[in-house]
């Protein structure tokens, strides 16, 4: 499971669906969705194959590629040959002339005819019929199990370019404040434990023990991020961060899966905090971590 979503788009006429910015309307879907597009555009069928690989989501090609381009083949035949390489994309190729329908059969392939659609405006009825397409396969891959793996892996990813941001200004610059910052928090920070542990051996409470966090938490190096950020006069994002980001991956993995045995509903619930992460709560995660992603690869360009 990813937070992109990859697309190939082939189709002779690509310079008009470019001018015309048809491919917004995917983009903003797919950002809406929590998912961050890719969109890989060719005309001819030597760029189509110099680009394809098994990495991508979802593949549209017109059927009619030798309008404007000679010495290409249909779409058809150009999918057989991607299904011949056993890449098993999902594929849409479309037509407004109808004269298609029964040209492939295969699995995972969708041909739309956009003579028989609602619409005036060929490629608008296609963006219209891909966006439902996406739907269908992001509904296929974001099981709860699986949303769960991969908001820990990228809340994981951010955490080490915190950490690698914090090792490279400091080397840079050798900060005292960076550096104090850091100190204080540990030394805080294993204050509170050293009494906590204390306590927990007082009152033989070993599992409170087990369960604790490693040294440089994330909350650290976040907080190690604010003092660069305060020095720098640059927006400070770590609060959002450490609320949407910090404590949700943290709340996510202690919560337990459940499924509903009567409506065979599948959710994780923080028992502590009373919170369902279901299909709703991980398009919010995966938009949060976008967001921060996007916030940390920022900061990571201006201290550059």
């Amino acid at each position: 499971m990813k937070l992109d979503y990859k697309i190939l788009w082939l189709d002779d006429k690509m310079d008009e669906i470019l001018a015309d910015d048809y491919l917004k309307d995917i983009y903003s879907y797919l950002n809406e969705q929590g998912f961050e597009a890719q969109i890989v555009t060719v005309k001819n069928e030597k760029e189509f194959f110099e680009n394809l690989n098994d990495s991508y989501d979802l593949i549209l090609t017109d059927f009619h590629l030798n309008e404007t381009t000679t010495g290409t083949r249909n779409g058809d035949a150009i999918i057989e040959e991607v299904r011949n390489r056993s890449i098993y994309t999902e594929i849409m190729f479309y037509s407004a002339q109808g004269d298609v329908a029964d040209t492939i059969k295969k699995d995972r392939i969708t041909f739309f005819d956009t003579s028989k659609a609602i619409g005036n405006v060929h490629y608008e009825k296609i963006i219209a019929k891909a966006i439902d397409l996406i739907s269908l396969t992001i509904k296929k891959f974001q099981h709860i199990v699986a949303m769960r793996g991969m908001i820990m892996q990228e809340t994981s990813t951010i955490d080490e370019d915190m950490l690698d941001i914090v090792a490279e200004f400091i080397l840079k610059t050798n900060s005292p404040e960076v550096k104090n910052r850091i100190y204080e928090e540990l030394v805080s920070f294993h204050s509170r434990k050293l009494e906590d542990s204390e306590k927990f051996r007082k009152n033989d409470r070993i599992d409170n023990i087990l369960k604790d966090p490693l040294l440089i938490s994330s909350s650290q190096r976040a907080n190690a991020i604010e003092e660069i950020i305060k020095l720098k006069g640059f927006d400070n994002f770590i609060d959002d961060l450490k609320l949407n980001i910090i404590k949700v991956r943290n709340d996510f993995a202690h919560a337990v899966y459940i499924k509903d045995t009567e409506t065979g509903r599948e959710y994780f619930r923080d028992k502590k905090g009373g919170i369902d992460f279901n299909e709703i709560k991980c398009k919010e995660i995966r938009i949060n971590i976008i967001k921060h992603k996007n916030n940390i690869n920022d900061l990571k360009k201006k201290l550059t």
